[in-house]
């Protein structure tokens, strides 16, 4: 019997092959359904009115903490924010839930640092956000201010050479096959520090929808 080669897993080439479909569509009908101006969600959320009409327009994506800051402006865990609509089948806590990471599936969000697949999406309500992303920054300023959001992650390099940058401790590079887990309220950044392409597994912790502030 033949034995089916398996490349690594490619990333989608654009950010509308992935549900939601469009991030700046799905953010105008959040707010749409809710009668929302962009003042209101700026409001909510803590992001300039300006940066939201970019998004909305495609001429802009959002960094994981700035997706985080959307969610939690709709009042909604990220996993809720990032589910396909209308999609309820696997929402629930019971301890039969599962959701498979197939070749080539998640969310797909495009940012001048990354490329990130946000996986299991169809799971509404996790502890956890797994994602795959396509480290494309090679220094500092190429990336820009440092990553904070709640929560701690653990990130595993699956292809190249990453160099870990965080707010309190000195670089370090890290090799294929070689990870981290840090508390994610410290300023930090991934950058690519091979010659070619550098991949990472990253898991972060959901903050529980008790726990935030919505109003």
């Amino acid at each position: 019997m033949a034995t089916r080669k398996r490349s690594h897993p490619a990333l989608p080439s654009t950010t509308q092959e992935r549900a939601p479909e469009n991030l700046g569509l799905h953010i105008r009908e959040l707010r749409s359904e809710r009668r929302w101006s962009l003042s209101e969600l700026s409001s909510r959320s803590g992001i300039a009115a300006s940066t939201l009409s970019k998004v909305e327009n495609d001429t802009l994506s959002l960094t994981y903490d700035r997706l985080l800051m959307v969610a939690r402006g709709f009042g909604m865990s990220l996993s809720e924010f990032l589910a396909p609509r209308g999609d309820a089948g696997t929402s629930s806590q019971g301890i039969a839930r599962i959701s498979w990471a197939r070749f080539g599936s998640g969310e797909r969000v495009v940012t001048g640092a990354y490329k990130y697949d946000y996986l299991c999406g169809n799971l509404r309500q996790k502890r956890m956000i797994p994602l795959v992303a396509e480290v494309r920054a090679r220094t500092l300023e190429e990336f820009g201010p440092l990553l904070r959001h709640e929560g701690e992650e653990f990130v595993f390099v699956l292809e190249g050479r990453v160099e870990v940058n965080t707010e309190f401790y000195a670089p370090e590079v890290l090799e294929k096959g070689e990870g981290v887990y840090i508390d994610s309220r410290q300023g930090h950044a991934y950058l690519n520090a091979s010659d070619g392409v550098s991949i990472i597994l990253s898991v972060n912790s959901e903050t529980p929808k008790d726990n935030m502030i919505t109003d």
